[in-house]
């Protein structure tokens, strides 16, 4: 097995469409060193001042990663647009580089698949999690959703009538709707951790996990 990747790695990002762009710009505010890599050399001098390396190339021609030190980085994000074939050449170039973690963006599960199977360590679907979070959103009064592995969620919300004003051991939260209430916020005050003794008032905002349908369900009372 192989070493692990530090956390503060540079990384390579390829693509500077919305998602790359995206990527690229908040890794370099969490203070990474990033190399960006785009075939379009508007693209590339737009980003030339953003991050720590900007550089115009064709990623699905391996010598081209090469010159460019790609097989350096121990980290690097495929965030080609909608071109399929791009995005599979792309990945299989950098696999082919042992680069030891990638990260790939799919448009569908078909897609997704076929980037791991030719080397992706790690698929991301950004357009379907935005669909999948905003519908959450919509059907209840959840402010903000996020799901994990295994049906898990977090989702930040108004507090129901039913938990507010005793204390949460007594509200039979987690009882009554098998959810856990986990954070509070009160106005003009920062979250906070809930214990059993918290209470919530009606101008609180509260964070919730549980399973997604259970978390459903809460919020909607």
């Amino acid at each position: 097995m192989g070493n692990p990747v530090p956390h503060d790695a540079p990384v390579l990002v390829i693509g500077l469409g919305r998602f790359g762009a995206a990527t690229a710009g908040q890794l370099q505010r969490q203070g990474r060193e990033v190399l960006v890599v785009d075939t379009d050399e508007r693209l590339v001098q737009k980003w030339a001042d953003r991050v720590t390396h900007a550089v115009q190339a064709d990623a699905r021609n391996i010598d081209a990663l090469r010159q460019i030190g790609a097989q350096e980085f121990s980290v690097a994000v495929v965030a080609v647009g909608t071109s399929l074939e791009a995005s599979v050449l792309v990945t299989a170039n950098l696999a082919d580089l042992k680069i030891p973690q990638i990260w790939a963006k799919a448009m569908s599960a078909t897609h997704g698949k076929i980037l791991a199977r030719i080397g992706a360590h790690h698929v991301i679907y950004p357009e379907a999690e935005a669909g999948e979070r905003t519908a959450h959103l919509l059907t209840g009064r959840m402010l903000d959703f996020i799901q994990f592995d295994d049906d898990f969620v977090l989702a930040k919300l108004y507090p129901p009538k039913s938990i507010r004003g005793v204390p949460l051991k007594d509200s039979g939260v987690r009882t009554k709707y098998r959810v856990t209430v986990v954070g509070v916020k009160s106005p003009g005050r920062p979250f906070t951790y809930a214990t059993a003794d918290t209470v919530i008032s009606n101008h609180d905002l509260i964070i919730v996990s549980g399973a997604s349908d259970d978390v459903e369900k809460f919020s909607s009372l």
